[in-house]
């Protein structure tokens, strides 16, 4: 089963031909479709450009991904999971986005994600969404958890946000950490699932953290990897996250397949509570890369985003070779970009194509406050399917 771009025949926004991704990809009957924004091309400036303000923007963004899933033979009633990334300045005018949200999806409910960013490509860009879809929605769906066909159960945002509405561990990072996992094992519960069926997790911090970050680890290994496998991890910082008090924001995606770990021989991972891949079913789930060498543990080619972005995307191709696979597989990628790295990004698209395959992932870009190592400008989330 091989992976196609969706193409619509009429895309009024802009020409979306001979870019390093796709609008959208099908594997068999699902969809996954890259983060779209308001961007639209202006043939008065000839440039792209942002129009409107929250409402405007997600109606804008709504409408590309309706197109894009009318081209795939699917609906918004198809839609198993929303990713609305937001930014900082736009995070108190997120309400607007979510009331848009409610209005187009109903009663239908997809698992949400909201990842707050620093801020998008498009500097007038307050929101950018992603969604994956199969025929008929999620076959299960409860307390916000919703699980499509293939057996990927996909969570919603977890914040360390008690039933009251209030912040639990104030000024606690690893508490709030602990709290965040300890909900997620609950919804899973709830779906007849545990952590131990995690395939991903990804969190998003604030650059204070960083001196704590490490203090997780106990916390990781004491909930995590109960069958055997850990999950692919990422680590993103912002400088704000969802609510006043909120030292993490936690994203976890489980399957109802069996885990089996990907490695390509790194022995730095035989001490961690993450992997570089895993595979469950037809997918492959894989923890994020940035310029770190394997070995040494020194990041490498500090200042240059470019060739990082070679490093970056070498080790994902390694991944893939250990699970049987090749770039032709690989479904999607999410970049974070620190703002240093910002002047040169572009040059990373050429990465992409001398280095990725036809037809492109997927793919969303966002600007991140940091990363874990302040050396690092790119870190990189990917997934793939299986050949």
């Amino acid at each position: 089963m091989t992976l196609q771009a969706i193409r619509p025949s009429h895309f009024p926004w802009f020409r979306y031909e001979g870019y390093s991704f796709s609008l959208g990809l099908t594997h068999g009957r699902d969809a996954w479709l890259s983060g779209h924004s308001a961007s639209e091309h202006d043939p008065e400036s000839g440039r792209m450009v942002v129009r409107g303000g929250m409402t405007d923007q997600a109606r804008t963004a709504y409408a590309k991904i309706a197109t894009i899933l009318e081209a795939a033979g699917m609906s918004f009633a198809d839609v198993t999971r929303v990713v609305e990334n937001v930014t900082v300045p736009g995070l108190d005018a997120y309400p607007e986005a979510a009331a848009v949200r409610a209005e187009i999806f109903g009663e239908h409910r997809p698992a949400v994600s909201t990842v707050v960013v620093e801020r998008l490509l498009r500097p007038a860009a307050f929101i950018e969404i992603e969604v994956h879809a199969s025929p008929g929605g999620p076959v299960a769906s409860a307390a916000g958890v919703a699980e499509a066909p293939d057996g990927a159960v996909f969570l919603p945002t977890l914040l360390p946000i008690d039933e009251r509405g209030d912040v639990v561990s104030e000024g606690d990072f690893v508490g709030q950490y602990a709290y965040c996992l300890d909900k997620a094992d609950r919804l899973l519960r709830e779906v007849g699932l545990s952590l131990d069926a995690a395939v991903t997790t990804y969190d998003y911090s604030t650059p204070a953290t960083r001196d704590v970050y490490r203090r997780t680890h106990e916390v990781r290994k004491e909930r995590l990897g109960g069958a055997g496998v850990y999950p692919g991890a990422g680590g993103i910082l912002m400088s704000r996250l969802h609510h006043p008090g909120v030292l993490v924001a936690l994203e976890v995606t489980a399957s109802r397949h069996p885990l089996e770990a990907v490695n390509p021989g790194w022995s730095r991972y035989d001490t961690l509570t993450y992997t570089p891949g895993v595979k469950a079913g037809g997918m492959l789930w894989m923890s994020g890369f940035a310029a770190l060498d394997m070995e040494t543990q020194r990041v490498l080619h500090p200042g240059d985003v470019v060739a990082q972005a070679e490093v970056t995307y070498d080790a994902i191709l390694r991944v893939l070779e250990a699970a049987g696979a090749g770039p032709e597989h690989l479904l999607s990628t999410i970049e974070f970009v620190c703002p240093d790295g910002l002047s040169a990004y572009r040059g990373v698209a050429d990465v992409r194509k001398r280095l990725l395959r036809d037809p492109w992932p997927a793919s969303t870009g966002a600007i991140c406050a940091g990363l874990l190592r302040p050396e690092f400008l790119l870190e990189v989330f990917p997934a793939a399917v299986l050949p």
